[in-house]
């Protein structure tokens, strides 16, 4: 699919605060087929310019090739690329001066799959996660156990009960592994939702950010 090293070229969008001057910041990362400006846009809907949004961009508009419950070989090296540049934002982000308790990380779709998983392997206290519309990776029958602690970080998922690419299967799995990694995790499956982003969500993600300390 891809005919160079994969993300080779990472351009990241900014909106909100900005970085050196914020004190919460979100990393955003987007669906398949979509772009850093796409995800963005869920910034502006949040209404939080006091964020400092941060929004990496997949080369050729995808971060692995193949479903996120394919076998893992199958996607790489373009998972373990794509994971290190959402680590790589995590610690412009971290460098910046922004508590890690303060930070909070975000996906849609694929890009939601990919923020699960870099969390679960990277395990700590953050602000908060919020995956609209994913699960973690790894293939049916697989083990979704890393590792490590949460301690007590808030992460939201909501998905469709009967998203096309996103088993509810997978998404009650994923928050049960997460939930033993001592994540507060909160579950919200919407009947017949299609693939998409509703504003309940939204709200969930605004109450993220609010339940900050100040």
């Amino acid at each position: 699919m891809f005919q160079r090293l994969p993300h080779e070229s990472v351009r990241v969008l900014a909106a909100g605060k900005p970085l050196e001057q914020a004190r919460v910041a979100m990393c955003m990362v987007h669906g398949r087929g979509a772009s850093a400006a796409d995800i963005i846009t869920i910034a502006t809907a949040l209404r939080r310019p006091e964020v400092a949004y941060l929004a990496p961009e997949a080369e050729g508009n995808a971060w692995y090739p193949y479903g996120f419950m394919a076998p893992i070989e199958q996607n790489q090296p373009w998972l373990d690329d794509a994971l290190g540049v959402v680590d790589g934002v995590v610690g412009r982000i971290l460098g910046a001066g922004v508590d890690g308790g303060r930070l909070l990380l975000l996906g849609f779709s694929q890009g939601a799959c990919l923020t699960l998983e870099y969390a679960a392997r990277h395990p700590g206290r953050y602000g908060g996660v919020a995956a609209l519309s994913g699960g973690l990776i790894g293939p049916p029958g697989a083990s979704l156990d890393h590792g490590g602690s949460f301690a007590g970080t808030p992460i939201y998922m909501g998905c469709s009960d009967v998203d096309p690419h996103i088993p509810k299967e997978r998404v009650l799995d994923s928050a049960a592994a997460l939930k033993r990694q001592g994540a507060e995790v909160e579950v919200r499956l919407y009947p017949g939702l299609g693939h998409e982003v509703n504003e309940d969500e939204l709200e969930k993600v605004r109450r993220l950010i609010d339940d900050l300390p100040q």
